[in-house]
């Protein structure tokens, strides 16, 4: 029986976050919010719970769910060859909408569909999903919503798509909060170097580049030389300019204490 709970009441949200965890448990399918849209979960390791998934959205293994962790320190057990510049990125914006491709570790007993050997992984930023991948570990997760149609931003939305095909309804309101469009998280391929958008979404390209410069576009372009060389010669100018503040400070200061100098030389302290 598909039961909703209304997460902003804080009995309701116990008791759903627990009919969630035996959902899960039991190999059934939940929605919940999350900071970016609502999402809907299976237990990541688990085959038949995976299919259910992807059948109640309509959707084939060709287009394999990516999984979120409730912890940072659960990507090196599910990936594996994880380049410095990716754990940046990973250490920067999560939990946060930043979704990163990497390859999944082999010894892992699971089946997301046709990963050709990855895994898609991301932390929400959003308390009630905090509190349910707490509870049940890494879940495989989509959009809440049939394939082709808009993603749900209520978990109303979303049992109007997906009906009886889940088993509990997380209602935490409007996502994303602030804002009135669904914007997905951007996704990373981080199986190589360099790095490469292949979505676009809540991160943008600017603020991925503070942190990892050399990340290309999601037509695989580079950063534009020009730029780079603009901004290493104005770091550049500014340290020569620092440089020649600090010596010009240093000879006014040599000036203006060589009697205390003199004076400590000739142990007069």
């Amino acid at each position: 029986m598909t039961t909703t709970y209304n997460c902003t009441a804080d009995d309701e949200r116990t008791a759903g976050l627990a009919h969630a965890r035996r959902a899960i448990l039991e190999k059934k399918c939940v929605v919940f919010p999350t900071d970016t849209v609502y999402g809907i979960a299976a237990d990541a390791f688990s085959p038949q719970a995976v299919t259910m998934l992807l059948v109640s959205k309509g959707r084939g293994r060709n287009m394999p769910p990516p999984v979120l962790i409730p912890r940072l320190n659960a990507l090196d057990g599910l990936a594996t060859d994880v380049s410095a510049e990716a754990r940046q990125l990973a250490e920067a914006f999560w939990p946060g909408g930043l979704t990163l491709i990497f390859h999944a570790q082999p010894s892992l007993d699971w089946d997301l569909g046709e990963t050709k050997g990855t895994v898609a992984l991301r932390i929400p930023a959003d308390e009630v999903a905090q509190d349910l991948l707490t509870l049940t570990g890494p879940l495989a997760v989509s959009s809440a919503n049939r394939t082709g149609q808009a993603p749900a931003q209520t978990a109303f939305e979303a049992r109007s798509q997906l009906a009886e095909s889940v088993e509990v309804y997380l209602e935490g309101g409007f996502r994303p909060v602030e804002g009135t469009g669904a914007l997905p998280s951007t996704i990373v391929d981080a199986t190589s170097l360099p790095l490469r958008v292949v979505r676009e979404g809540a991160v943008s390209l600017e603020r991925l580049r503070e942190v990892v410069p050399g990340v290309l576009d999601i037509q695989g372009n580079a950063p534009e030389p020009s730029a780079t060389a603009d901004a290493e010669g104005a770091a550049e100018t500014e340290g020569a300019a620092e440089t020649e503040g600090t010596a010009e400070s240093e000879r006014a200061a040599e000036s203006e204490g060589a009697p205390g100098a003199g004076d400590k030389a000739s142990g007069t302290e």
